[in-house]
C-alpha cells in the first residue's frame, strides 16, 4: 500500500497551559513506555471531503484547544538517573500528519491486522532524543474511494487505555462543537508521584519482577524468540462466551459464596488452557499468564474516575501446562481470579515501594531494546499475556463526520512478540467479543481448532 505524507506540523495548545516538571509514578515508567497505536477507519460523507482540508483542519482546530485541558501531552519526557522519566509540561505540542493513499479501504479486507496497516500509523524514531519525541502523533490518511482513516500512537510513559480513551474522546467532542464533558484529574501525587518510598522493603512478593518460567530444557527464550509468528482476530458471539463462563462456573460447591467468575476470567482461562495445548507442552511445563488490573478503585482512597495517567498494575498467575489442560476451565479462571484478587491498596504500595528502591529501572522499560541491539522482555512460549480492553468505551467515536465503520487496535499486536493477546468488545454492543492474538504459526492452527472446539456448535 502506498502512502504518501503531504504535510506534518506540531499542534501547541490554543491558550496557556502550567510549565514545569511533573513526576511520574513508577506505575508510568516502568514496562511499556513507548507509544501505543490505535486505528480507526471512516467512511465520511462528501461534504466532509469538499473543500479537500476541511476534516485535517477541524482536527487541527480541536486538537488545539483539547490540549489545553490535556496539556501533558504536549509536552516531552526526559531521563533522570537510573533511567527514571519524569514529563517536562513545556507545551512543544503534538504532531499531527496529513495523508494519502492510491489505494481503497476496501483494499484491507476486513481490516485484521497486517504489514499494510504500517503506513497508516505514525511511526516513532526512537534512537532520537527522548527529549524530542512527542508524546502523541496522529496521522490522517485519506483514500481514493474518499474513505479515511485517523490513528493515534501514543506514549505509554503518560497514559494508560483508559486515559488515551478518555482524551480522544473529549477530543472528538469538541470536534463537533460540543463542550468537555468530564476534565481529567491530572494530579500524579495521587499515586505517590516522586514522593520517597515509605518502607525500605516490600511487604509482598511481586512476581511481575521475576524472569519468566522458561521451557523445560532450555536455559534461555533464544530459540522461541526465532520462530515465526503470525496473528488471528478470533470472534466469538455472546452465546459463546457466556458458554464459557458457565463452564468456568461449573463444580463450584454448594456453599462457595464468592462471586462468579468474570467473563474476562473465563475467556483468558480458555486462551491460556488453548496455548497450552497448542504449544504440546509437557504436564511439568511451568507456563504464566500477564494481567493488567485497573487500581482506579482498589486503591485507598479511591483515585478519581478521570484519573489522567497510568492507573495499572500487573500481577501474574501461575500454573502447570499439564494442570491447565486436564482440569475444568474453572481451575485456569480460578488461578487468574486469584491473582486479579491480589491487587489491593496495600499490594500496589508495596509494588511502589519496590520500584521506588530499585537504583536503575532500564531492565523494566520496553524502550531501551528499540533503542540498542538489545532484546527486550519476552512474554511468549511458554507463557502469553491476556489484555483486556472489554470495558473501554473504544467505539463511536465522532470527530463530526460521522462513527468509524471499525477500529482495530494497531500494529503493537501484529508486531508483538509471541503470546500477545488483546480481548476486545464486538463491535455491535451485542455481547460478543474479538480476541487479536500473536502466536507462534506453527501453533496457530491447533490453538484456533481448541478454541473453538467446545462452542463451535453454539
Amino acid at each position: 500500500m502506498k502512502v504518501t505524507l503531504k504535510s506534518s506540523c506540531l499542534v501547541q495548545p490554543s491558550e496557556p497551559t502550567w510549565h514545569g516538571s511533573m513526576p511520574l509514578t513508577e506505575s508510568d515508567q516502568t514496562g511499556v513506555v513507548t507509544h501505543i497505536p490505535t486505528i480507526y477507519f471512516y467512511k465520511p460523507s462528501q461534504d466532509w471531503l469538499t473543500p479537500q482540508d476541511t476534516i485535517f483542519a477541524t482536527l487541527k482546530t480541536s486538537l488545539s484547544k483539547v490540549l489545553v485541558h490535556f496539556y501533558p501531552l504536549a509536552g516531552r519526557l526526559r531521563w533522570l538517573d537510573g533511567s527514571r522519566l519524569e514529563l517536562d509540561c513545556n507545551a512543544k505540542g503534538v504532531q499531527l500528519i496529513d495523508a494519502r493513499s492510491e489505494s481503497n479501504l476496501d483494499d484491507l479486507g476486513d481490516f485484521t491486522p497486517s504489514p499494510d496497516f504500517h503506513d497508516l500509523i505514525p511511526q516513532i524514531n526512537y534512537l532520537a532524543p527522548i527529549e524530542e519525541i512527542p508524546l502523541l502523533s496522529v496521522q490522517l490518511t485519506k483514500f481514493q474511494c474518499g474513505g479515511i482513516t485517523l490513528s493515534y500512537t501514543i506514549s505509554h510513559a503518560v497514559v494508560d487505555g483508559q486515559s488515551a480513551l478518555h482524551f480522544i474522546s473529549e477530543w472528538a467532542r469538541l470536534a463537533r462543537h460540543e463542550p468537555l464533558a468530564a476534565p481529567p484529574s491530572l494530579d500524579r501525587k495521587l499515586l505517590l508521584a516522586g514522593d520517597p518510598p515509605s518502607a525500605q522493603q516490600p511487604c509482598f512478593h511481586h512476581a511481575q519482577f521475576d524472569p519468566m518460567p522458561l521451557l523445560i530444557g532450555q536455559l534461555t527464550n533464544e530459540n522461541e524468540r526465532k520462530k515465526e509468528t503470525t496473528i488471528a482476530m478470533l470472534k466469538m458471539s455472546k452465546i459463546q462466551v457466556e458458554t464459557l463462563r458457565n463452564q468456568a462456573n461449573a463444580n463450584r460447591p454448594p456453599n462457595d459464596t464468592s462471586r462468579p467468575h468474570t467473563r474476562y476470567e473465563a475467556v483468558a482461562g480458555h486462551i491460556w488452557k488453548c496455548a497450552s495445548r497448542a504449544r504440546k507442552h509437557s504436564h511439568s511445563q511451568p507456563t504464566a499468564m500477564g494481567i493488567c488490573v485497573d487500581i482506579r478503585k482498589r486503591v485507598q482512597p479511591p483515585l478519581p474516575e478521570k484519573f489522567f495517567g497510568n492507573a495499572i498494575a500487573d500481577v501474574i498467575a501461575y500454573s502447570r501446562s499439564g494442570e491447565l489442560t486436564t482440569r475444568p476451565l474453572g481451575y485456569a479462571a480460578g488461578r487468574i481470579r486469584e491473582a486479579i484478587d491480589s491487587v489491593t491498596s496495600e499490594y500496589v504500595n508495596s509494588a511502589f515501594d519496590f520500584l521506588k528502591n530499585l537504583e536503575d529501572f532500564s531492565s523494566l522499560q520496553d524502550i531501551h531494546a528499540l533503542r540498542s541491539n538489545q532484546q527486550g522482555p519476552f512474554y511468549g512460549n511458554p507463557n502469553l499475556w491476556v489484555i483486556s480492553w472489554m470495558d473501554l468505551p473504544l467505539y463511536g467515536l465522532d470527530f463530526g463526520w460521522g462513527k468509524e465503520i471499525f477500529m482495530a487496535p494497531g500494529t503493537h499486536v501484529c508486531d508483538g512478540p509471541d503470546g500477545d493477546s488483546l480481548i476486545l468488545p464486538g463491535y455491535d454492543g451485542d455481547g460478543s467479543l474479538v480476541v487479536p492474538l500473536c502466536l507462534q504459526a506453527e501453533c496457530m492452527e491447533d490453538f484456533k481448532k481448541f478454541f473453538y472446539q467446545d462452542i463451535q456448535n453454539i
